[in-house]
């Protein structure tokens, strides 16, 4: 297996990958990195959750300049979803003097504008208001020597062609172009021709994803509902081991303070404890002093613990590979596991793009759906919580 070093990326984003948890290059970062290093531009078919989004942003942080008070490298998405996710992966790997700012649509225009002046190395931008930016005189993108088009097939669809041909017609000639698609078609074929100089083709397929022996459920709630939700539930269920998700460091804290006033064995792990605090969490939980972690995934990357029983994904994740990697700290070593996916209406798409993933419809549970006998005892409870209850072997 190749390493990032062997692929060509520079030692200190080599560094900032490990701090994440990420060791080893996908088929995806293995396939395109080399050829972007060298220059070269690139056409790939490759799904969410394989991985391309380092694909392209490494060879685009090596080459950033942050002497250079201006616009280097832009990246575009069909959705403000997608820009402020990949926005949040830039900022974990960059340096503090390389600037990243998502446009997108629904933000105030003259506070973007303020941003964009020439502050932002990098910007991440939708079609319609990145446009809009270039024609009020906020942008200009002479000096972009970098151009990425994500999820192609999916821009195309909605009707982004003409915002796209407009922004590429304002662009230097001389740039390295990259697009990527989960399926190339012949739209993006075309496109392809129109903006790439003799590209590199690249095809990689998502893997395919086993979670055979983990029962997943999904339970579909408000954020207001959510708490009360998962109480409830975790009285119904008695888990041995617990990992329980939360998408920020706030929530994950805020959400152990409540488990461990209602007197359950619980810590939280995030990226804001020191090491000595995280591996003392830890050693408890593995000894099962803990029952329950209340984690960021950053911080669970890696996370191998014997016997975990339940994993919940209090916040639902946004991509799918994050999804299959959460619920794989279960049912390891061919055990069996139980997955829990909390959903609100905003949590749609994502859940979407999970169920695609993993080829299969998560089954919805309701809470009025817990056995009446359950739901008694989960009553008594609440009125007198009970400490550090295992699950029955």
């Amino acid at each position: 297996m190749q390493t990032f070093e062997q692929l060509g990326v520079p030692s200190h984003l080599v560094g900032k990958l490990k701090q994440q948890g990420v060791t080893s290059p996908t088929d995806i970062q293995v396939e395109a990195i080399p050829a972007l290093m060298d220059g070269r531009d690139i056409i790939a078919e490759a799904q969410t959750g394989t991985g391309k989004t380092f694909a392209f942003l490494l060879p685009i942080l090596h080459n950033i300049d942050p002497d250079l008070a201006e616009v280097q490298s832009v990246v575009i998405t069909p959705t403000r979803e997608l820009a402020l996710q990949i926005t949040e992966e830039v900022t974990k790997v960059k340096d503090a003097a390389t600037h990243v700012l998502a446009v997108y649509g629904g933000q105030d225009v003259a506070k973007q504008a303020n941003k964009l002046n020439g502050r932002a190395h990098i910007v991440i931008a939708t079609p319609g208001r990145l446009l809009d930016h270039m024609r009020r005189g906020t942008i200009s993108l002479q000096s972009v020597r970098h151009l990425v088009l994500d999820e192609a097939d999916q821009m195309l669809e909605a009707g982004f062609l003409p915002d796209v041909e407009a922004i590429l017609s304002e662009m230097n000639a001389e740039r390295q172009s990259m697009l990527f698609s989960a399926t190339i078609t012949k739209q993006v074929q075309k496109l392809g021709r129109k903006m790439l100089k003799d590209p590199a083709r690249i095809s990689v397929k998502g893997e395919q994803v086993t979670v055979s022996n983990i029962k997943q459920l999904l339970y579909e709630t408000t954020d207001r509902q959510k708490q009360a939700a998962l109480l409830t539930i975790m009285r119904e269920h008695r888990p041995f081991l617990a990992v329980i998700f939360c998408r920020t460091k706030r929530r994950a804290k805020k959400l152990n303070d409540a488990l461990t006033a209602e007197g359950f064995a619980s810590d939280e792990l995030h990226g804001d404890l020191s090491q000595a605090k995280r591996e003392k969490v830890m050693k408890r939980f593995r000894e099962a002093k803990l029952q329950y972690l209340v984690a960021t995934d950053v911080a669970a990357r890696g996370l191998d613990v014997e016997g975990v029983t339940h994993v919940f994904n209090y916040d639902i994740p946004q991509d799918p590979e994050s999804y299959v990697h959460r619920i794989g700290r279960t049912g390891r070593a061919g055990g069996k596991g139980l997955a829990i996916t909390f959903a609100a209406p905003k949590d749609k798409p994502a859940l979407r793009d999970i169920e695609r993933f993993i080829s299969e419809k998560l089954e919805r549970r309701t809470i009025e759906g817990l056995s009446p006998g359950k739901r008694k005892e989960q009553e008594d409870t609440e009125r007198k919580p009970r400490h550090n209850r295992r699950r029955r072997k």
